[in-house]
């Protein structure tokens, strides 16, 4: 894949992202009750990944990174993922869910001792400050970030990044139309909006609700990413929505100077139009901007 020239009044974006959500691996690869394959779901997820961009900054997984913390599915998922990470050459931030477990995250996918700590972490990606966060509660399934969590951020967040700084975490600072997600939301959002507002947070990724959606929190954009494994069926009326083996994305995070753009990326299996190509845009290149307009945005007459 070339670099893209800049046809519109954007310059090029200057950080990639790839942002997946929800794997929920198994031990031994097993199945979910409803069928669905975390498996093969994330390797299909990671086919396309390879595709749509050969150098991301990162790839976050925001969270259920298993389904109940076993210590063999994060050993699965961390050899899924790595050798993607080594081929793009880029980090991966694992993110904390509901249905992980510390100490095995910590001790499995992170080499770190095994305990209860929160999984928190910053990375410097060229001048884009990225902060993980640890949503998830010990024991239950709504989120939460306590104090100390809190006061860790707001020392982080008091040194301003070149690029700014985008959190992620599992639970999003978000309502939802599906009643059982208001359950298990996250608790303390005032005082996490106290923290954000006003620094040079840019946008925060999130996963848990298991279908794409956005809104703002405290002045910033939030971005969910559905999950790789199984979504949740929005398309009935909410108190019946339950999850189905369909309709797998992740997210393609474009970071600009003035704006951040996050594309959902859906897993299908589809026919392609082949219209618009390499050589397609390399014609286009080599014309002016008015000649352009003119090959690509003039209406043939009636």
């Amino acid at each position: 894949m070339t670099a893209l020239p800049a046809f519109g009044r954007h310059e090029a974006a200057s950080h990639t992202i790839i942002h997946l959500s929800d794997p929920h691996f198994l031990a031994g690869g097993a199945r979910h009750a409803g069928g669905a394959d975390s498996d093969a779901n994330l390797a299909r997820t990671l086919q396309a990944v390879r595709r749509v961009h050969p150098a991301p900054s990162a790839i976050v997984v925001t969270g259920d990174l298993t389904d109940f913390g076993e210590p063999d599915a994060y050993r699965r998922l961390r050899a899924a993922l790595e050798p993607v990470a080594a081929e793009l050459g880029c980090p991966i931030v694992w993110v904390a869910g509901n249905h992980d477990e510390r100490p095995a995250l910590r001790a499995e996918l992170l080499d770190a001792e095994a305990t209860e700590e929160p999984v928190t972490g910053v990375w410097d990606l060229d001048g884009l400050r990225l902060i993980a966060l640890d949503s998830s509660v010990p024991g239950w399934h709504h989120g939460d970030l306590d104090g100390a969590q809190l006061d860790w951020l707001a020392g982080q967040l008091r040194t301003p990044a070149p690029h700014g700084t985008l959190l992620a975490l599992h639970h999003p600072p978000l309502p939802s139309h599906l009643p059982l997600f208001d359950i298990l939301e996250l608790r303390h959002q005032d005082e996490f909006a106290d923290v954000v507002r006003g620094t040079d947070v840019r946008g925060i990724l999130a996963g848990h609700l298991h279908y794409s959606s956005s809104g703002v929190f405290a002045g910033v954009p939030v971005s969910v990413a559905s999950s790789t494994c199984y979504t949740m069926n929005v398309a009935l009326p909410a108190v019946e929505v339950n999850g189905t083996d369909a309709g797998q994305s992740f997210h393609l995070v474009h970071v600009y100077p003035d704006t951040i753009t996050h594309t959902v990326v859906p897993v299908v299996d589809a026919p392609t139009g082949d219209y618009f190509s390499e050589e397609w845009v390399r014609e286009m290149a080599a014309l002016t901007p008015e000649q352009r307009l003119e090959a690509f945005s003039r209406k043939p007459p009636a």
